[in-house]
């Protein structure tokens, strides 16, 4: 597991998991692996904690006292960005797909396999240390960070968009595809490419959290999620952000 550049201070992780037996077992593994990991197993108490502490990443639990997993999840996300992991014991669509609509980035099934937990982690990481350019190269590189499609701007050193001028709520995960999407105007993106750049695993097929969030992203950038004219899905294709509108 990489650590930050220039500096000895590994990834702060928030485990929220009432199974102390799990949420132990799960800290000493990722700490083997170099992050700094606490753990919460009261959901109200972590809305809290999220909200005060901002730690680099999340691993939710969907049951939960206090506040189940989804409550969490919706009740931070307007003051956290940061990617959350949610986990669950039920293999179910329907809570993946409500999970990713309040905000989760990626999702998991118990029993989860270590590996595999940490390969998702190193992933939504490795993302946020790829966006973490120093000042200097900040300044050099501000015309290639910055997408302007008519009213709409997203600026990928800085992490924000705004829509007439005003600030645009996105999770990380959002703000991701966005960019990925805007910066790639005029070409239409494969949901194998899209699952490929953003989660750093081959697409399964069947996955749908690459729609859901996409679903997310268009009203906030004003787009009619009817009649959708910045980002168009082009049938058995992909998705296509409109060039000029």
């Amino acid at each position: 597991m990489d650590q930050r550049s220039n500096t000895d201070e590994s990834w702060h992780i928030l485990i929220v998991e009432d199974d102390e037996r799990l949420a132990n077992l799960t800290r000493d593994y990722l700490v083997s692996n170099g992050l700094d990991v606490q753990v919460e197993g009261d959901g109200a108490v972590a809305v809290e904690r999220i909200k005060n502490e901002q730690p680099d990443l999340v691993i939710l639990d969907l049951m939960l006292p206090g506040e189940d997993g989804l409550s969490v999840c919706r009740l931070v996300r307007p003051h956290y960005s940061g990617p959350i992991i949610m986990l669950t014991a039920r293999d179910d669509d329907t809570d993946q797909i409500v999970g990713l609509e309040m905000g989760a980035d990626d999702y998991l099934s118990k029993p989860v396999r270590p590996r595999v937990l940490l390969a998702r982690i190193s992933a939504l990481l490795r993302r946020l240390k790829d966006v973490q350019p120093s000042q200097e190269t900040q300044l050099e590189g501000d015309e290639q960070n910055r997408v302007t499609i008519a009213n709409l701007v997203v600026d990928n050193s800085m992490r924000e968009a705004w829509l007439n001028e005003e600030p645009i709520d996105l999770t990380s995960a959002e703000f991701d595809l966005l960019w990925l999407l805007s910066s790639n105007a005029g070409r239409v993106l494969s949901r194998e490419e899209i699952f490929t750049a953003l989660r750093g695993i081959e697409y399964d097929g069947q996955d749908r959290s690459i729609d859901v969030r996409v679903s997310r992203i268009r009203p906030k950038i004003g787009d009619d999620p009817l009649q959708p004219k910045r980002i168009k899905t082009v049938r058995s294709k992909g998705y296509l952000f409109v060039k000029e509108l």
